[in-house]
């Protein structure tokens, strides 16, 4: 089939599940020709690397680990050569102390005191007895299986620097999808014998040298390689439908170089979408019935800043990332770049530190100036004992909207709904974490992403099942699907 004879199919969105759903598509066969539009000028959405100053840094930290095959066949496709294995170093900063994550049992009591650590026992033990009969709240769900003690010690004041909210307001769901495989037993034994089964607590992690973005940089030059575009600075203002089949989106694409825009209708025969739901529902025309309307601008997310800081010198702290529960800081996690890789340092003789930052972008900070910002990620630096402010010189902030999709009391109902329509669109498809208001890590984004691009094919996959709780089960496997004659993108 030559390029003529091709079907389009548009993609919305450079991230990790937009892009892998136009490489998926590519390895199935050559029916479809992948046009993706990013609204930003660089791919890899949320898992893209910044630069400043030579220096790259990853916007939250991805590891990549996954226990799905399939994704991991294509991690290795895309970046093999360019993966680095990376020791994990991780701990939490937690009344002035720092508490080993992994827990080590001797770190762990002598941090707490005896006192203390008898106090978290004896409520695990209560809780055991006599749990709460609901689990509707992260709250419920993490007393029943930790205590009333340990959660208030080491979930609450995390859980709610990142989410903004009291933890009875957030959901079991999000506590059920992250930490699913952790029980106060299990945490206890694996810091006595060193035994470690929980995805969320392994040792190393595999990493592209140049960080994350250097794997979605590489799939992008794959998907072109083989006949595709992604196209940037192309921002997705509108999604063009005819009663229940969408015909075309409208584009907005602006000139990095003159700043100029020019819009354009870009039709296609299928579609596969991974902005936000809340963004996708305002944007469909014609409207959708005002109850989808409602229930979409009921999805709320939470915004993430991370301020980066390069130091004087090297090797600050020996930790990839450091979980800053206490108080007296604003900032929620701390990553050390330098860390994860050598090689995203512009000069080794230097520290590049990432002060990440939950927020909402109605709040005072969100609109402070850069070098404002700098000073109080510095001073916070210095707070906590890791670095003198002073040692700080250079920074930069990135500023990333609707980070996270909150798990809040309303959402599942507004999801439900919202998902309910627009699963009878025809031609078309949503995925990734933001396409299904899902709090997904990179591999289940890419695995929903695969799903809706063999559901183009003629597969009848439900990728709104992608992250559920066996996903991560040991025994988890996907069922795979190869199309009868599929070419295989190189």
């Amino acid at each position: 089939m030559n390029s003529n004879e091709q079907k389009l199919a548009v993609v919305i969105g450079a991230g990790p599940a937009g892009l892998t759903g136009a490489y998926e598509l590519q390895r199935l066969g050559d029916e479809f020709k992948p046009v993706v539009l990013e609204a930003s000028n660089l791919v890899g959405g949320i898992a893209r690397t910044e630069s400043h100053n030579g220096f790259r840094f990853d916007i939250g930290g991805h590891r990549f680990f996954t226990k799905i095959k399939e994704v991991e066949q294509v991690w290795y496709d895309i970046c093999g050569d360019e993966f680095i294995t990376v020791p994990r170093q991780s701990r939490i900063y937690y009344q002035g102390k720092f508490y080993d994550y992994p827990l080590k049992i001797f770190n762990a009591l002598s941090n707490l005191g005896i006192y203390e650590s008898v106090r978290v026992m004896a409520s695990f033990a209560r809780w055991k007895l006599f749990p709460n009969k609901e689990e509707k709240t992260f709250e419920q769900w993490v007393t029943n299986r930790f205590g009333a003690r340990l959660f208030h010690h080491f979930f609450r004041s995390y859980t709610e620097k990142v989410w903004g909210v009291p933890c009875a307001e957030i959901t079991a769901d999000w506590a059920a999808q992250r930490i699913k495989d952790l029980s106060l037993m299990k945490v206890v034994w694996n810091a006595i014998s060193g035994a470690n089964d929980s995805s969320s607590l392994i040792e190393e992690f595999q990493y592209p040298r140049l960080g994350p973005g250097q794997m979605w940089e590489k799939m992008t030059d794959r998907v072109q390689e083989n006949g595709g575009e992604v196209r940037m600075h192309s921002y997705v203002k509108r999604v063009i439908r005819e009663k229940m089949r969408v015909t075309g989106v409208e584009v907005e694409e602006k000139n990095p170089e003159t700043g100029e825009t020019r819009s354009y209708i870009q039709e296609g025969d299928t579609f596969l979408n991974s902005m936000n739901l809340r963004k996708l529902v305002r944007s469909m025309d014609p409207p959708p019935p005002q109850h989808v309307i409602d229930a979409a601008n009921l999805l709320k997310y939470r915004d993430f800043m991370i301020i980066t800081l390069v130091l004087d010198h090297a090797d600050p702290f020996p930790d990839n990332w450091i979980y800053v529960h206490g108080q007296e800081v604003r900032v929620g996690r701390i990553q050390n770049f330098r860390a994860w890789s050598q090689d995203m340092m512009a000069d080794k003789s230097k520290a590049s530190i990432g002060m990440e930052y939950f927020l909402n972008d109605d709040e005072e900070m969100w609109a402070m100036d850069d070098d404002v910002l700098i000073k109080m990620a510095a001073k916070e630096l210095e707070t906590i004992g890791l670095a003198p402010a002073k040692s700080v010189i250079d920074g930069a902030i990135i500023r990333q909207p609707k980070a996270y999709p909150v798990y809040d009391s309303v959402y599942m109902e507004a999801l439900d709904t919202v998902r309910d329509w627009l699963q009878k669109l025809e031609n078309f498809e949503t995925a990734g974490r933001n396409g299904l208001h899902r709090y997904n890590n990179q591999d289940h984004s890419m695995l929903s992403a695969m799903y809706a691009a063999r559901n183009i094919m003629g597969a009848d996959y439900d990728i709104w099942d992608v992250n559920v709780e066996r996903s991560y089960h040991e025994e988890f496997q996907t069922k795979p699907y190869e199309r009868r004659g599929a070419a295989s993108v190189a």
